[in-house]
């Protein structure tokens, strides 16, 4: 599985979606000179991220003054920003506030489906995502709760794996009262979809890209009930943490269809669906509570017709004919 998709702050395997840096820090990472000629760290997925539009180059140059800015208005003492395989689209570090208390400081570089994360986090209020404790809504920038020890739930075999995602996302899935302000999921869908017609000459199988596009606006509006989604959990977006066992980071809320919520998880473990893709969509359904069927849909979808880098996927491909309708 070929394609990276970034949703504001992780790396997402799917059927897997500058600037001259100016100095290094002791460890090799790119650096920005700080206005108080302190070097900004900047980890190199981050960089390279931001090197594909002029949007997030900009964002990117002005990191730095925005950092010192909120470090100052927050009374922060940064540490050394995190660099892990999650961390390609948002700076985030460890930071000390005032009272001496630890926290983490975010800033997503700009993506339009990570656009109401820092709403979603208002909305859950840390049941059972990290707590939001300041925000700048114009940078998108987020001081939020410090998970302790936080290790990934990856740590956890598979199956302990799915018991902690299906009680994480039965947890977060409520109705959001109205007036708010996330976006139906098929806006997403509705977005992809544009995106791969737009490269229909690369298709290396049009029927099954076709299928997959069909189910794309098909099935946001069939669904029996609408939920605020998390759409992008899974284990590497699972913390441990002590005020609960899990917490989880990065959620991209939509509101849309509770199977949707499944796929993410799945996706990010390709082996065993490839072994058994009918038998591991049942299961992990089940634990969910939602209908088999609806799961096995979206994820045929999601590896028939999502956007991708390279079409020339057999992985995304191969699994997309193993589970087609």
């Amino acid at each position: 599985m070929t394609r990276m998709r970034c949703f504001g702050g992780c790396t997402r395997p799917l059927p897997a979606r500058l600037h001259r840096f100016q100095g290094a820090d002791p460890a090799g990472l790119p650096a920005y000179p700080q206005p108080n000629n302190m070097a900004l760290t900047i980890p190199e997925r981050l960089a390279a991220a931001c090197r594909k539009t002029p949007e997030r180059t900009a964002w990117l140059e002005r990191l730095p003054d925005t950092v010192h800015d909120l470090k100052r208005r927050w009374a922060l003492t940064l540490d050394r920003p995190f660099d892990g395989e999650e961390g390609s689209c948002a700076w985030v570090a460890p930071v000390t506030r005032a009272d001496g208390s630890s926290a983490v400081l975010k800033l997503g570089m700009p993506h339009w489906e990570g656009e109401h994360e820092l709403h979603g986090l208002r909305f859950w209020d840390g049941d059972p995502t990290v707590r939001l404790l300041a925000a700048d809504e114009a940078w998108g920038a987020m001081l939020l709760e410090r998970c302790e020890p936080g290790t990934t739930l990856r740590a956890l075999p598979e199956p302990e794996q799915d018991l902690v995602i299906a009680g994480l996302l039965r947890w977060l899935w409520r109705v959001p009262a109205a007036p708010h302000p996330f976006r139906p999921l098929s806006v997403m869908t509705a977005s992809w979809s544009n995106e791969t017609l737009a490269d229909a000459g690369r298709w290396p199988d049009a029927g099954l890209v076709r299928e997959g596009l069909r189910l794309f606006r098909e099935l946001p509006h069939t669904s029996p009930t609408e939920v605020l989604l998390a759409t992008d959990l899974h284990a590497g977006n699972v913390l441990r943490a002590q005020r609960e066992p899990w917490l989880v980071i990065d959620p991209k809320p939509f509101v849309g269809d509770p199977a949707y919520d499944a796929t993410q998880h799945l996706l990010n473990g390709v082996a065993r669906l490839h072994a058994d893709p009918g038998g591991t969509i049942r299961r992990f359904a089940d634990l969910l509570g939602v209908d088999p069927e609806r799961v096995r849909l979206w994820m045929f979808a999601r590896a028939a017709a999502e956007p991708r880098d390279e079409w020339e996927d057999d992985d995304s491909l191969a699994l997309a004919r193993a589970i087609a309708p």
